[in-house]
């Protein structure tokens, strides 16, 4: 846990200076990246509620934008993955590069559409991911990539959101990596209901302190 001190600045990486908010509690002992899904931000409140919980347990959090305003305005942007796996690898490449985040072994956390560009980029650099979390995430969207990914990857399913479920569990045989698939019972696809998004925060920090924190050797 931390002692409550976190510090926090803006950033701004890429070639299209992406805005970000980097926030990193004393003795952060890892760095999680968040790939917000179609029609969100950085400023998410659902991610944003996320990634306090997560520097609760002591690991550092890297919001930011995919896409710019001008970008995200037209739709095919939003489900382009290419494109998105790009600019979650513009942010590994900024955290390896920064001064206080160099250090931290990063985990993705993705939700819809971002966690189809989480798994394509934890695919194309095995050597800079450690984990990878998904909430009611698209998985299949990265299919021609999911037998690459070589990170630990957490599914996290609401129980009455039917059609996701289906193609996270399609997506579940394809991967050739440590997984797992966490169904959150009653929960739809944006985890509204009360006490569903809890259960996510639950399981993806326990998911995160594994397989980030010392090598990914459990803390249970």
């Amino acid at each position: 846990m931390t002692d409550g001190h976190i510090s926090e600045r803006d950033v701004a990486f890429g070639a299209m200076a992406l805005p970000g908010t980097l926030a990193i509690p004393a003795g952060a002992r890892g760095l999680v990246i968040f790939a917000h899904g179609s029609g969100s931000s950085r400023l998410s409140p659902r991610n944003r509620f996320v990634a306090e919980r997560l520097q609760e347990a002591g690991l550092a959090t890297l919001l930011f934008d995919l896409l710019t305003d001008d970008e995200a305005a037209d739709r095919a942007n939003v489900f382009d993955i290419s494109l998105l796996a790009g600019r979650v690898g513009e942010a590994l490449a900024w955290a390896a590069a920064d001064e206080a985040a160099s250090d931290l072994p990063v985990g993705l956390f993705g939700s819809s559409t971002g966690a189809a560009a989480a798994l394509a980029a934890a695919a194309a650099e095995p050597e800079r991911v450690a984990a990878v979390v998904s909430r009611g995430g698209r998985p299949d969207l990265a299919r021609p990539r999911l037998g690459d990914v070589r990170a630990p990857t957490l599914l996290i399913v609401g129980g009455d959101d039917f059609q996701v479920l289906d193609l996270n569990n399609e997506a579940l045989a394809e991967l050739t990596c440590t997984n797992k698939l966490e169904i959150v019972p009653g929960a739809t696809h944006l985890f509204e209901e009360p006490g569903t998004l809890d259960q996510v925060v639950d399981a993806a920090q326990a998911w995160f302190v594994d397989h980030l924190v010392a090598g990914g050797e459990s803390t249970a």
